[in-house]
């Protein structure tokens, strides 16, 4: 595993906040290759073999496709390569407001994801910061996956 260089550091969640409504940057090109898939089925606790776990892509019986799920497993690490936030004490997934899928990914596709800062709110003890996660696909016009991402964090 590589270490990962965020392309955007924030100096404090102050100046994160100030950042809403900026698109943050994009993430390096992820690989979805067949051994991560295979990895990302075993430790989710099935078998790729499963009926239903991947389908022929449209028009083709021999291209397939990986479950959502997997692009989902891959935010946090593209989060952590497009921005950090120094003298934050935690920063911790809250979860998912909103979550779409407008295009399958072939196993062998390259991924990639771009962060918009969507919003802040001010908590006891921190921010909750929603963050637009658009996931593209390489060489494909429709993203695999638009999420709206709300992470707490805290000083």
């Amino acid at each position: 595993m590589h270490r990962i260089v965020a392309m955007r550091n924030f100096s404090g969640l102050d100046e994160l906040v100030s950042a809403k409504g900026e698109h943050l940057g994009y993430s390096e090109w992820f690989d979805l290759t067949e051994e991560r898939v295979e990895k990302f089925a075993a430790a989710a606790g099935f078998s790729t073999q499963e009926p239903g776990f991947r389908r022929a892509a449209e028009g083709s019986a021999v291209s397939t496709v990986h479950p959502g799920c997997l692009t989902l497993g891959l935010l946090p690490s593209m989060m952590r390569a497009v921005f950090t936030v120094e003298r934050a004490r935690s920063g911790v997934n809250f979860g998912l407001e909103k979550v779409r899928f407008p295009c399958p990914v072939e196993v062998g596709a390259r991924v990639r994801g771009g962060a918009e800062l969507s919003g802040a709110q001010g908590v006891p003890g921190g921010w909750l910061v929603s963050v637009r996660m658009t996931v593209q696909i390489e060489n494909e016009r429709r993203p695999a996956c638009v999420a709206d991402t709300v992470s707490l964090f805290l000083v």
